[in-house]
């Protein structure tokens, strides 16, 4: 069996091939205007056996940047007549609430796509007002054909009963064009987070669409699967049907990837931090990866089970600038693959990537292993034209550049740690990502975190996790019942129609179920995810208590919806140990400029370490695909597995 995992990101693609026994790997810039040429050219260098049994996992940029760009399709929704504004409309809560020129994200899809149709169905799944098919028929003859591409449909209380929405469906067919139903895109409560992620589907539709049967083409026989946001993976079929599942595609790979590295280990307690060339993704793992169904892209609501991550403009190609108030800025705009950072000789803009290898911290001649030229001169003059403003040590102020990244790194770190009740101190941050390696120390010390790892070959990390990934969906749906009046048994046959509905879709007879519920205390707003049990009312009684600092024994709960993940069992790859054996490291001396002072510090090659092997900061250490600064204060180790182990003294 073959394994090719592929990750497409904003400024470099990324590949991990596994043959059963080693890995292999590769990493070249993107290219933005047509990704598949990248993954086109990196996978030819793999030189793949077609003959033989191949697992082709796609992490994929495409839908994300569809919906930041709003570059997806035209989408006519139809909705219940009355409720054409909930788009606009949305929720009451403010983003900033002492921001007194905030503008809400414009919907999706104008006024003039929004029409109401009459029919109603009630919280209870009775039909008080039915459909007037009549009415849709003579909505297709009148409505201009040419001034939209997609359709998405969202009746008010669908979740309860999807009647209405099935006969709609079908009188549309007509059209030739696709049809999203909410009731099978997120058959769940709370019309506003349901309207808004069936319109991000259908968005999404023709971009991906088009997408994964470019790609395909061009890869010929090669079967591809997709990485999907839940940390699992599925066909490109069902990604072009449900291209919403794919929005956070890469990251997820890597929080999969760091969580199975970290717990072949032993470490359950991980802050993922995946540093890359345009964004930072940042996720908790407290004994298993955490997932949410209430996110939001750009402001946009999405309501698909996802892997918790937070994602913030902060990467190795973020733009150092000024802001309206003359102060230092670092992002959230970045140089991307095109131009770049200015040391890639294409752009005038300094960028993160820039300051460190003006500070030594990345050697010229060995970026992505010395296959590609960085220019020195280039990232300083950038500095210099910058500089102009502050007019001190161009070196002093490429640290503050690093200094003012960190500490947009650290907020992030403290949003998903911190304000949730988590202690940072208590987990083990796992730095990967192109550029992760040299922020890592300096991130952890201002932070408490006492313990990092760093995986071999963290460049590519999120490439490998989906190597690592399950094939599964989720399925869903919404059931309100006070947990005083419920049956245990009668709830067992509700998940039985989920089970019976995964089989007949997926197609196979080999699927695992687990058993999921969201349950809330009577009369809350939000609720918690538990894992189905005879004692998921206890479960929930106690991550109440985790989460939120206290929890009511004596107050009713209820449940709001059921869930089940369907899992394709497949065979799971082990992660090779280490096979150098003890040797000489070699090591040579390199300059950094270091809290004002310069220093010559040790430099290694990675490819040199064995298990066993330690060192004391500060040092550097190259590999193919990162660089990782080590700062005095730090003792770093080699595991079985290749992985640096690094604790502050």
């Amino acid at each position: 069996m073959q394994y090719l995992g592929v990750d497409t990101g904003g400024t470099f693609t990324d590949f991990v091939y596994f043959d059963g026994n080693n890995f292999k790997i590769h990493k070249l810039p993107s290219t933005p205007n047509d990704p598949s040429q990248a993954i086109l050219s990196g996978t030819k260098t793999f030189n793949l056996q077609t003959g033989q049994s191949l697992n082709y996992i796609h992490g994929t940029t495409v839908a994300t940047n569809a919906l930041l760009e709003r570059k997806g399709a035209k989408v006519l929704l139809l909705t219940t007549l009355g409720f054409e504004d909930i788009l606009e409309i949305g929720r009451q809560n403010r983003e900033k609430l002492y921001d007194l020129f905030l503008k809400k994200t414009p919907p999706l899809v104008p006024s003039h796509r929004r029409i109401g149709v009459t029919e109603r169905i009630n919280y209870d799944g009775f039909i008080s007002i039915p459909l007037d098919c009549h009415e849709i028929k003579e909505l297709i003859e009148q409505i201009d054909i040419d001034d939209f591409e997609t359709i998405a449909v969202s009746f008010i209380n669908s979740y309860a009963n999807p009647q209405h929405e099935i006969e709609a469906g079908r009188i549309l067919e007509d059209l030739n064009l696709p049809v999203s139903l909410s009731s099978s895109v997120v058959p769940e409560y709370r019309e506003y987070e349901r309207t808004s992620t069936t319109v991000v589907n259908s968005y999404l539709i023709p971009k991906v669409k088009n997408y994964m049967q470019s790609l395909s083409d061009k890869l010929g026989e090669i079967n591809i699967k997709v990485m999907q946001s839940n940390g699992g993976v599925t066909t490109t079929e069902q990604a072009s049907i449900e291209p919403v599942r794919i929005i956070t595609s890469g990251p997820a790979g890597g929080v999969v990837g760091a969580f199975k590295i970290a717990s072949q280990l032993g470490i359950k307690k991980i802050i993922t931090y995946d540093m890359g060339g345009t964004s930072t993704d940042i996720s908790l793992c407290d004994n298993n990866m955490k997932f949410t169904t209430e996110s939001s892209i750009d402001g946009i609501p999405i309501k698909t089970p996802m892997i918790d991550i937070l994602t913030i403009g902060a990467g190795g190609g973020s733009i150092a600038h000024i802001d309206a108030g003359k102060a230092l800025k670092v992002g959230p705009q970045s140089a991307g693959a095109d131009p770049g950072p200015a040391c890639y000789g294409e752009s005038p803009y300094p960028t993160v990537t820039d300051a460190n290898l003006i500070l030594g911290r990345i050697v010229e001649n060995n970026f992505l292993g010395g296959r590609m030229k960085v220019d020195k001169s280039l990232a300083l003059k950038s500095i210099k034209q910058l500089n102009k403003h502050f007019k001190i040590d161009d070196y002093l102020l490429a640290e503050m550049i690093i200094k003012v990244a960190n500490s947009n790194m650290e907020k992030a770190i403290k949003v998903i740690s911190v304000e949730k009740g988590y202690d940072p101190r208590d987990f083990t941050l796992v730095s990967f990502g192109g550029a992760g390696g040299l922020h890592a120390c300096e991130m952890a010390k201002e932070i408490g975190i006492k313990h990092i790892l760093f995986p071999l070959n963290p460049g590519v990390l999120s490439a490998l996790g989906m190597l690592f990934a399950d094939s599964f969906k989720d399925y869903s749906m919404g059931y309100f019942l006070d947990c005083e009046d419920f049956n245990f048994y009668d709830l067992k046959k509700q998940y039985k129609r989920l089970e019976q509905k995964a089989s007949l879709e997926l197609e196979n007879n080999y699927l695992e179920f687990e058993r999921l519920v969201d349950v809330r205390y009577k009369n809350q707003s939000f609720e918690l995810t538990v894992k189905f049990g005879s004692e998921f009312i206890n479960d929930f009684h106690i991550l109440h208590l985790d989460r939120y600092g206290f929890n009511n024994l004596n107050k009713t709960v209820e449940i709001v919806t059921l869930r089940i993940k369907a899992i394709v069992s497949r065979s799971e790859i082990a992660v090779p140990k280490l096979k150098l054996n003890k040797k000489e490291v070699r090591k040579e001396k390199v300059e950094v400029f270091h809290e004002n002072n310069r220093k010559h510090i040790d430099l290694y090659n990675r490819n040199d370490f064995y298990p066993g092997y330690s060192f004391k900061g500060p040092g550097l250490v190259v590999e193919e695909t990162s660089t990782i600064y080590i700062p005095g204060g730090f003792n770093s180790s080699v595991d079985d597995y290749g992985n640096i182990n690094t604790s502050q003294i």
